[in-house]
């Protein structure tokens, strides 16, 4: 167990003395590669592209530069949070972070009042801060299941198009919640969710909006996500709904010592109700090495819609509401005031002692890496689309460049989120290129990566069975021990092609507690695991997860 230490500045609302050191390195090398001066030249629509992608049977894709952010942050614009945007602006600067998402939770005190005054905080925060990308999003109740991610581009109607969403289609604020098997309103409830995508998607069609994206918020929390009913948001909208949190925020939930003996990472501590999908095993209400089952579980509900042959992207965020030892309070309302009548919270107020927690700030412990091909908001939307997206807990890796290509070709390859065509037989082979961490996290550990997962599944297209969670053919195929290597380095890893197309995704860890995988040591002999409830230190056991590349195999 390590031990916790608060974070390097204790009064977020005070500017920090520095930025953090990658977050430096990461803007200097965007610098060089001209992005950012292109981007505050011409504006975030004009910024020109790093390259261009060629054809080509093997397929190529274009040099990327990744940008770190978290789409899953509150402020004082949600009734259970507590900080200003300048305390989760000035902590995003800090620990690195180029663009966040705002997300307030729905209610009608947010949707009558604090969304428009939110986006004037948006808007000024914008200005003070012109190199951080900072998106207005909303936290969607989603009729008869959890939470989603709402987000849209900067524009003319951003918020009118969330508070529009957010008086018509939230769970919560219509009363449309019930989403148990057999339950009068739970066809309803679930229709109306898919209605609800249908309407996103017409914005950015009409073009009322430049573009949204929706993403699914810790899915097996509670188990109130069925397979069915992400498959049916997904199919709705592609375009729209991609994804999903692989690992939740609240990271910091079983510090040993802190919180409780009966503390998960994530806030994973429930039981299954009636609410709750009955196909899920008991299990999976659990975090594993802080990632979401349906994620950590190779052979699990990520794989299986992987295995239909469509991307489905994850990520990684702070769902920051209270930091762990963090010593400011909520402020105290004025007589006759609350949130339902102005949309937003007294601000904080520092008392000197901790105060109760689970989350840490933004880019401190997780972070979501986003390639894109220029600097601005439609860029890193366009990256999250495109499945560009890597991500990892602890600050474990400076850097990740996937490739993959024929090895007749001479080409940069496929990249994260990408297809490559082959014909059966064709010799591939995936470049993985690793920088490791050169410096000490904000806990002031230097992580080191012990191992990298080669993860391989066949794609068998569409299921029958839309409640399936098990892809039975994917597994492990390889792994590489890379304990001891510093710097940056390529790990080159032939493929086999055969008849059937497959996907491949990348996964590692800083080594310290694994086990066998949840479908046991055939599928995944070193996966994540569970940990004891309340001692689950974050920092002593972090990992890094890929989005997928495909593999379509055409015929001869």
């Amino acid at each position: 167990m390590t031990e916790q230490r608060p974070p390097a500045w204790a009064d977020p609302s005070v500017s920090p003395a520095r930025l953090d050191a990658q977050g430096v390195s990461r803007r200097r090398l965007l610098r060089r590669a001209g992005l950012f001066g292109a981007a505050f030249a011409l504006g975030p629509a004009a910024t020109p592209a790093l390259a261009s992608p060629r054809g080509g049977f093997g397929g190529e894709d274009p040099r990327l530069a990744y940008l770190v952010g978290d789409h899953h942050v509150h402020s004082v614009y949600s009734h259970d949070a507590k900080y200003t945007f300048s305390q989760q602006a000035r902590a995003a600067a800090t620990y690195g972070l180029d663009w966040m998402v705002f997300n307030e939770h729905s209610n009608f005190g947010h949707a009558n009042h604090g969304a428009e005054l939110e986006h004037a905080e948006i808007v000024r925060a914008r200005a003070e801060n012109p190199r951080q990308l900072i998106f207005q999003g909303l936290e969607w109740y989603i009729p008869a299941a959890e939470h989603c991610t709402v987000f849209a581009a900067p524009g003319p109607h951003e918020t009118d198009l969330l508070t529009q969403f957010e008086l018509a289609y939230d769970g919560k604020l219509l009363g449309y919640t019930e989403g148990s098997a057999g339950a009068a309103d739970t066809a309803r409830n679930e229709a109306h969710a898919v209605k609800a995508i249908k309407w996103l998607a017409e914005q950015r069609r009409s073009g009322y909006v430049d573009d949204v994206l929706v993403l699914a918020n810790h899915p097996l929390r509670l188990g109130i996500d069925s397979p069915h009913e992400m498959r049916n948001w997904r199919d709705a909208a592609p375009e729209i709904v991609i994804g999903m949190e692989g690992a939740p925020g609240a990271q910091g939930a079983a510090i040993p010592g802190w919180r409780g003996s009966t503390s998960i990472r994530g806030e994973y501590e429930n039981k299954p109700t009636a609410q709750s999908w009955a196909g899920y095993p008991a299990d999976a209400f659990l975090t594993y090495g802080g990632f979401d089952w349906a994620t950590a579980t190779v052979g699990g509900l990520w794989d299986s819609l992987l295995a239909e042959g469509r991307l489905f992207t994850i990520t990684t965020n702070s769902d920051n509401h209270r930091t762990v030892f963090d010593t400011w309070k909520n402020g105290d309302w004025p007589a006759g005031q609350n949130f339902d009548s102005t949309g937003k919270l007294p601000d904080p107020v520092n008392t000197g002692t901790p105060q109760p927690g689970s989350d840490f700030w933004p880019g401190e412990f997780s972070r979501t890496h986003v390639g894109v091909t220029r600097y601005g908001y439609r860029a890193v939307m366009a990256g999250l689309r495109a499945g560009r997206v890597w991500l990892d807990h602890g600050h474990l890796l400076d850097g990740l460049d996937v490739r993959l290509r024929r090895d007749r070709d001479t080409g940069r390859g496929v990249t994260l989120g990408g297809r490559l065509r082959v014909r059966k037989g064709e010799r591939i082979t995936l470049y993985v290129t690793v920088t490791t961490a050169s410096r000490p996290n904000p806990q002031g550990i230097l992580p080191e990566l012990a191992h990298v997962d080669v993860i391989r599944g066949a794609v068998r297209g569409p299921v029958a069975d839309r409640d399936t969670w098990r892809a039975p053919d994917t597994r492990v195929v390889q792994t590489r021990d890379v304990s001891g290597r510093t710097g940056t380095y390529t790990l080159r890893i032939p493929l086999t092609v055969g008849e059937e197309s497959f996907y491949v995704r990348l996964r590692g860890s800083d080594g310290n507690r694994h086990g066998a995988g949840y479908l046991g040591a055939a599928v995944d002999p070193n996966g994540p695991v569970p940990h004891e409830p309340g001692n689950g230190d974050p920092w002593a056991d972090t990992w890094f997860y890929s989005n997928p590349i495909f593999v379509d195999v055409a015929g001869d």
